[in-house]
């Protein structure tokens, strides 16, 4: 995968052979208990990004190793929480059915706005090979402090991680009022891409500007992902002290921005680590 990197004033450009997205990618072969990994993407996605005040829409809720079209059915019992917003009102997503490739949530939008909606999953615990370590710390971008908490860990290595999901994306429901910004509320999802522009608007050669939140506060040395949908070439974009981070989004089609938070899982027992991985889903005309 082709890769362009910035944080601040670096650049950096590389390129990645890989099936799929690699920043962030992660599992969702996770039972309760324990199971092997398996590397996912997971993101939730309108079947069109505009609509007409009162038309009802799904939204599919679906994983894949790569991000473009639709992959694998999540199923519903691994929903925690649906969430959703239009213009000021709460916006409660239905409960929805099992399609082919995904979780079907159907959602009716009754009023010109932009809303916005979101899903987190259940969180489950995870086990990695420990010879698979390096590839995924390569994959997340891991920075040095977790590499060098792992590089300490004494032989026979475990790698044991709890792992949460969270995915959001919009829709544009008839002419939004001009001081309509819900969209740049947060939901108040666990880990939170929050964009800082209308994301309903965006067109080829913008810059898409956003904000991560973990816990409602500013991330800061967060690395995010912005992938279009079928490609293998990424940006990535590291967030800076308030949590902001942009890329330009250079072609047309369907965004994912994304990205895994990783960190020592401090007290646990079960395991040693936990991680939030996130996506946001938009469209560029």
């Amino acid at each position: 995968m082709n890769t362009d990197a910035s944080g601040g004033s670096e650049n950096v450009r590389r390129v990645k052979r890989a099936k799929g997205i690699v920043v962030g990618k992660w599992l969702l072969g996770l039972t309760v208990g324990l199971v092997a990994a398996e590397a996912r993407e997971m993101w939730l996605q309108p079947e069109r990004f505009a609509a007409t005040p009162g038309a009802t829409l799904l939204l599919d809720l679906t994983s894949a190793d790569g991000f473009g079209g639709l992959g694998t059915a999540i199923p519903r019992e691994r929903v925690a929480r649906t969430c959703g917003r239009l213009g000021a009102a709460d916006l409660t997503l239905g409960v929805g059915k099992a399609a082919e490739r995904s979780w079907q949530f159907p959602v009716t939008l009754t009023r010109p706005g932009v809303a916005v909606v979101g899903v987190e999953l259940r969180l489950r615990l995870r086990e990695l090979e420990p010879e698979k370590i390096e590839t995924y710390f390569r994959e997340i971008h891991a920075g040095d402090d977790v590499r060098e908490v792992w590089a300490a860990v004494p032989v026979p290595r475990r790698w044991r991680e709890k792992q949460g999901m969270h995915a959001k994306t919009f829709v544009r429901v008839g002419e939004p009022a001009a001081e309509e910004r819900a969209w740049a509320e947060p939901l108040g999802l666990a880990l939170e891409i929050v964009p800082e522009r209308d994301p309903t608007m965006l067109k080829m050669g913008d810059a898409l500007p956003v904000r991560v939140l973990r816990g409602g506060q500013p991330l800061a040395g967060f690395a995010l992902g912005y992938v279009s949908s079928g490609e293998t070439r990424e940006h990535v974009a590291v967030t800076d002290a308030e949590g902001r981070a942009t890329a330009m989004l250079d072609v047309r089609g369907t965004w994912l921005v994304y990205g895994t938070d990783l960190r020592r899982a401090a007290g646990a027992i079960d395991r040693a680590w936990d991680s939030d991985f996130t996506t946001m889903a938009v469209e560029v005309r």
